[in-house]
């Protein structure tokens, strides 16, 4: 799969613009603040239902307007189709002209893999960080773990709820039993998703990191949990006083996490800085590999300013690892990338020029 077409109108710095994309790699480069980071996120969101930038969607709509649109033009299935996103007080997404009735319908549609400079802190930073690049990888490729995330989490809202009022009104704590009966039974089915994507993800990471590596680190990735399919009501119940002291539930798989390790080694205490980097590369290609076995087409994959951590040996031969993704890189420096098939366009106050190489 491929974009052909992005148009932005009144989207974040731009007016209107349009831009046609090469099927292979698609390099843009200009100052900081000039708007590239803007194209990355168009197409994210028209991915995933929401920016990977922010939650405020005023702050996607350009100063002093209403409404913002994004249209995709895309190749998937040998099928051209489009995608249209109207943002104003809230987002309204259209397939092909068609409006959907949910957010959640868009995603999978334009499958992405999104590197950032931040993505180091997948491995230094709290399991949310983790927890939230299960929730997309599996998102895009599962759409009922969409629903169950939504349920589990509105769920996990009430109780938490009702776990105060029981600490400051004294509320009967009976009706806790409803509440933890269904976040069992959404729980289990999302841990099973979970396991089975970080399944999928080590069998792949392990070739990927040898071969980045010389065959000199193996990489394993470690499904973390308090909960499995015998223990979780059990559980739930003997943390019932300490969750009413504490006022939210304290075990589930609203905690899960997942550890990378390096030669038996956990990378994030005992790796260093360009241990970490190459684990999040190897991982990152691993999700491109997945999402390829799920559908058969290599997903997009979108570069924001992730060059500049690499050097030009490193950036030719991380390159050449996607050759079969079509691939939209932003860089602040003109990118040369040998014996390649490549579009260069340059970006200066929110206007994108074609330029030759």
């Amino acid at each position: 799969m491929y974009i052909k077409e992005i148009k932005l109108k009144n989207f974040r710095n731009y007016d209107f613009e349009k831009i046609e994309l090469s099927e292979n790699t698609n390099i843009i480069f200009g100052d900081n603040a000039q708007g590239k980071t803007n194209i990355l996120e168009a197409i994210f969101i028209s991915s995933l239902g929401k920016s990977f930038r922010t939650n405020k969607e005023k702050e996607l709509i350009k100063e002093n307007e209403d409404k913002a649109i994004i249209e995709i033009k895309f190749l998937k299935n040998k099928r051209e189709e489009k995608i249209k996103l109207e943002i104003s007080d809230k987002k309204l997404f259209f397939i092909n002209d068609i409006p959907l009735k949910k957010t959640s319908e868009i995603v999978g549609k334009i499958n992405v893999v999104l590197f950032t400079p931040e993505d180091i802190e997948i491995l230094r930073n709290e399991p949310l960080r983790r927890r939230k690049f299960l929730n997309i990888i599996i998102s895009q490729l599962r759409p009922k773990y969409i629903h169950l995330m939504a349920e589990y989490n509105r769920t996990l809202e009430q109780k938490n709820s009702y776990l105060k009022q029981i600490k400051y009104e004294n509320k009967s704590k009976e009706i806790l039993e409803i509440w933890d009966e269904q976040l069992v039974n959404l729980g289990l089915k999302i841990y099973e998703y979970r396991k089975e994507f970080i399944e999928k993800i080590n069998n792949k990471i392990k070739k990927i990191h040898l071969e980045t590596t010389e065959n000199k680190e193996n990489i394993e990735i470690k499904y973390k949990s308090n909960i499995n399919q015998e223990n979780y009501k059990k559980k739930l119940k003997e943390n019932q006083e300490i969750d009413i002291k504490k006022g939210y539930t304290s075990v589930g798989i609203h905690r899960d996490d997942f550890e990378i390790y390096i030669n038996n080694k956990n990378i994030s205490i005992y790796g260093s800085q360009g241990q970490q980097r190459s684990s999040i590369i190897s991982l990152k290609l691993a999700e491109a590999e997945v999402v390829y076995d799920e559908i058969e087409e290599y997903p997009v994959i979108l570069l924001d300013d992730f060059m500049s951590e690499l050097d030009k040996k490193r950036i030719n031969g991380f390159i050449k690892n996607i050759n079969n993704n079509q691939v939209i890189i932003t860089c602040t420096e003109k990118l040369t990338l040998d014996n390649m098939v490549y579009n260069l366009f340059k970006i200066e106050n929110a206007k994108i020029e074609k330029i030759k190489k």
